[in-house]
């Protein structure tokens, strides 16, 4: 089984409506099903955007951004959900800040289904930023989603530098990782990279970066954005020799597809010139 992922190297924007909101993302949407894309991935914090919505009072304030964007809340998981449905493909659209109790948020991950039906992931690790001036805080439950292309899981940016999140992942039986990020600095955005590179190395399963770029002077929260989208692979026979089956022009606005096989990662661990998967409980003996 062979599926074709797109990963959006997706472009923050200064909204003037809800419309321009539904018709930006109905644009992105058709141009990956246009290349026969049925998995697409947005990039974490992609909504925050909608901030903008609501007046520089509010869309300069970190706090007053997330309360506001609540009321537009349902209208995002709407059009998502219909858009999946429409297309029958999988939608990762990237995070949402959540409000879960009065004041408290987490910074969630919608996974779209083509029956209509919608899952998440919250955000686990949570960076600085996020702990000591925004206060978002992180979610208790560890995912992996039953899908029409096999288990996926999805890693939020910082949670990808983790590896024992992936690891239970896979060993719950996810063989592709997607990774929505959100980065501010090359830095940053290489530590995402590494760490979804090693992931796919280490487990010999697919891992997929979704980059937000450009800049938003007028928010607090992603006035800055850097990255570039990949697909990651194992780094074994049959796939590339650098575990990187494709991946985007830095900072470009675009999406970056490649096509995926997520049955062969069971080939490539029984029949790999290495055993990282497997080999993976021997450190125990070890230390």
């Amino acid at each position: 089984m062979t599926v074709k992922i797109a990963s959006a190297q997706y472009d923050i924007s200064f909204l003037s409506s809800w419309q321009e909101y539904q018709q930006k993302t109905e644009r992105w949407v058709n141009e990956a099903v246009k290349q026969d894309a049925k998995i697409l991935l947005f990039p974490e914090y992609a909504s925050m955007e909608l901030a903008s919505l609501f007046g520089k009072e509010v869309y300069s304030s970190l706090s007053k951004q997330l309360a506001s964007m609540q009321s537009v809340h349902d209208d995002y998981v709407a059009l998502f959900k219909s858009l999946a449905k429409q297309h029958q493909c999988l939608i990762q659209s990237g995070s949402f800040p959540v409000e879960i109790d009065t004041g408290v948020y987490r910074n969630r991950a919608y996974l779209f289904m083509s029956d209509g039906s919608v899952d998440y992931q919250d955000k686990l690790m949570m960076t600085r930023f996020e702990n000591e001036q925004w206060f978002i805080q992180g979610g208790k439950e560890l995912k992996c989603f039953d899908t029409e292309y096999g288990k996926i899981a999805i890693n939020i940016c910082y949670d990808s530098e983790f590896p024992m999140l992936a690891r239970k992942q896979v060993e719950m039986g996810a063989n592709l990782i997607l990774v929505p990020s959100c980065t501010d600095t090359l830095a940053g955005f290489h530590r995402v990279k590494i760490g979804c590179q090693a992931r796919a190395l280490e487990n010999q399963c697919y891992v997929v970066q979704s980059c937000l770029v450009g800049n938003a002077p007028w928010s607090e929260a992603v006035d800055v954005n850097i990255g570039t989208a990949g697909i990651y692979t194992p780094v074994d026979r049959g796939f590339p020799d650098n575990g990187i089956l494709v991946a985007g022009e830095p900072n470009a606005v675009q999406w970056v597809v490649g096509e995926v096989s997520p049955t062969s990662c069971a080939v490539v661990r029984e029949q790999g010139q290495v055993f990282n998967y497997r080999d993976w409980p021997l450190q125990k003996n070890l230390i």
